[in-house]
């Protein structure tokens, strides 16, 4: 699982994708929402393309949104057009961007819109703002605000990437990612092209054009369309680097931006996977004490290596020898287990969950892994997969440059990524190569985002988050010239409507007043 570039956040549990940065088995990843989705890689984009011409983005800029009815009660739908090259705007064709709001409900006086990401990259935003964000939000948030989200280029509904098939996918999931022997590595590596062949076969339009650059002005674009002055949005995971990355590009134009699972703009991608590493194993130990403390912990009890040292060993077994999982052309292997153990540790709800489908496996039923790995992927019944880890790849690869270039420097990085976790840490290294093979050259890099003469904006950590690690929202507080920090003491992936009342209270005091908690304030 490429979890070092596929982002994810979280809601409830395992209903949805999420976010994570690399995504798992050999693509991208994200968190489990009660809502949707999203995902998302590390890397930010510090290289930033010329401004498009004013004269040829007017008409963009100009347009007017015609709105009908979404299928989903209380929600409508529209398309929005963007220049698919903004150096070129016009010249070389339109990408449309599937828009879709909610109606502020009122009492109160409206506010504008409140633009929602749920991260990824990848996430459908639109997903996320039917089955969650606009109707699950505080009500007085809903009540003054229009909800609004889009999926991003090259998501879903928005000028889709496209990879691979669904009997394709199935078996990229399942491709070793810890490998054994040059045989092993020689699939792995197949395994990474063959996901480049393909997208680049079937996506090669729009491929140079889904940065995080491209969507932030998509975004400014959907802020004028919409008829605002300036930009309300909360984003999640990824999300908080494409809200920074706006913040950057358009200071001027940040109105209330929320930035929940922050993400540090200055890590490169070799560091932000280890870094991403270090957040599973700071999670899974969280679980661990936690398994170790039930009667039920498959696991057993003891410390947390020891529970950690069994779960290795049962990796090890399924490595050698896959168990049933109901579906005859996916046993449930190392891969495939890892994932759904990584999925379910985006939100502590599902732990639960997780010792069960643990238990289940180690007696040879595998279904419940492969349950939670299917969310993890945004597998459906039917077989078919949403486009979710081919976004993923694209924007994360399209952002930095790869971590790795070939399986040599994997295998110098290995000790670094075994120290961060003895669990998880081959596998995340491995994973990483997935941008290796990109049939697309990297157009951003690391960089500072300082959003200068920007608006307060509100970046929110938790300290035992296994996709962002804490460390991080301090970083981009720190970066960002009107940057708050608000810290969550808690586990799982983003804070901001799990529970706390505190981290609650602050944000939507924000939101409906534009007071920004004090900065360093702690819940």
């Amino acid at each position: 699982m490429d979890t070092s570039r596929a982002l994810r956040t979280t809601g409830t549990v395992i209903a949805v994708a999420g976010l994570l940065l690399s995504g798992c088995t050999s693509g991208g990843s994200e968190t489990l929402q009660t809502a949707a989705s999203a995902r998302g890689e590390a890397g930010a984009t510090a290289s930033v393309p010329p401004s498009p011409d004013a004269a040829a983005m007017r008409p963009y800029y100009a347009q007017k949104l015609t709105w009908r009815d979404c299928g989903v009660p209380g929600f409508q739908c529209s398309t929005m057009k963007a220049p698919l090259d903004y150096a070129n705007p016009g010249a070389g064709g339109d990408v449309d961007i599937a828009v879709a709001r909610r109606v502020a409900t009122g009492p109160g006086k409206r506010l504008g819109s409140l633009v929602v990401n749920p991260g990824g990259p990848g996430g459908s935003g639109i997903g996320y703002l039917q089955a969650y964000a606009g109707i699950g939000y505080p009500a007085p948030v809903r009540a003054r605000y229009d909800m609004v989200s889009f999926d991003p280029r090259g998501v879903e509904r928005s000028s889709p990437v496209e990879c691979l098939t669904g009997p394709e996918m199935d078996k990229y999931t399942q491709v070793d990612q810890t490998p054994d022997d040059a045989a092993e590595r020689a699939r792995l590596v197949a395994a990474f092209k063959e996901f480049a062949a393909g997208c680049e076969a079937r996506s090669k339009r729009v491929l140079p054009h889904v940065s995080t650059v491209d969507a932030a002005r998509d975004m400014d674009l959907l802020r004028a369309v919409l008829g605002d002055g300036k930009l309300n949005y909360v984003g999640a995971s990824y999300g908080t680097l494409l809200g920074a990355t706006y913040a950057n590009l358009f200071p001027d134009r940040v109105g209330r931006l929320v930035l929940d699972g922050a993400m540090d703009p200055t890590r490169q991608a070799l560091d932000l996977n280890r870094d991403q590493t270090e957040g599973f194993e700071t999670a899974f130990t969280s679980f661990a004490k936690d398994c170790a403390k039930q009667p039920d912990c498959p696991l057993g009890q003891g410390s947390p290596e020891e529970v950690a040292a069994r779960l290795q060993d049962f990796f090890r077994k399924l490595d050698a020898q896959p168990v049933p999982s109901g579906d005859d052309k996916r046993p449930l292997g190392e891969a495939l287990a890892t994932t759904g153990v990584i999925a379910a540790l985006y939100d502590e709800n599902a732990w639960p969950q997780l010792r069960e489908a643990l238990t289940s496996a180690m007696n040879g039923d595998g279904s419940g892994l492969l349950g939670l790995a299917d969310s993890y992927y945004e597998r459906g019944a039917d077989g078919k997969y949403a486009n979710l880890m081919f976004a993923n790849a694209a924007v994360n690869c399209l952002d930095q440059p790869a971590a790795f270039t070939g399986p040599d420097a994997v295998d110098a990085a290995l000790p670094s990524f075994r120290k961060a976790s003895p669990v998880f840490g081959a596998g995340l290294a491995w994973a990483a190569l997935n941008c290796g093979y990109w049939p697309v050259k990297a157009t951003g890099k690391a960089g500072p985002l300082t959003a200068k003469g920007a608006a307060p904006i509100v970046v929110v950590g938790t300290l035992r988050d296994p996709a962002t690690p804490y460390k991080w929202a301090q970083a981009l507080a720190g970066q960002l010239e009107s940057g708050t920090l608000l810290t969550y003491d808690g586990d799982g992936h983003t804070a901001y409507g799990r529970g706390s009342d505190c981290i609650d209270t602050a944000i939507n005091r924000y939101l409906l007043e534009g007071k920004p908690p004090q900065d360093g304030k702690k819940c």
